[in-house]
């Protein structure tokens, strides 16, 4: 396997870019391996590693089609939903607490919520 080539941050050439970058051009990896990566050095850790892939190898994003956006606000809408008293919570359920805050702490006042 070959090594990888590794920039300084913010001293990568033309032409590579992440995936948050891609996506704000509306592209995505498209299939391709990480080409390079860039590393922004730390003190007292390791460094900050990010990949870079290939801006001329990357593909259009797909559209969003109406199964799609139909699928991803049902999950939406099941994250939201109290499994205890079956309510739109309003928010998104903590996985902390698998419920939502009334039915963790019916009474309001234990672990210094108040009412």
């Amino acid at each position: 396997m070959a090594a990888l080539p590794v920039f300084r941050w913010r001293l990568a050439p033309d032409g590579y870019a992440t995936r948050r970058q891609l996506r704000a051009r509306g592209l995505r990896p498209g299939g391709q391996d990480v080409a390079a990566q860039l590393e922004r050095p730390r003190r007292r850790r390791g460094p900050l590693v990010a990949y870079l892939y290939r801006v001329d190898l990357a593909k259009p994003v797909r559209p969003m089609t109406d199964a799609k956006r139909a699928a991803l606000a049902k999950a939406n809408t099941a994250r939201r939903t109290c499994p205890v008293c079956r309510r739109d919570a309003g928010y998104v359920i903590p996985a902390s607490l698998g419920m939502c805050v009334p039915c963790a702490y019916p009474e309001g006042t234990s672990h210094g919520i108040a009412a």
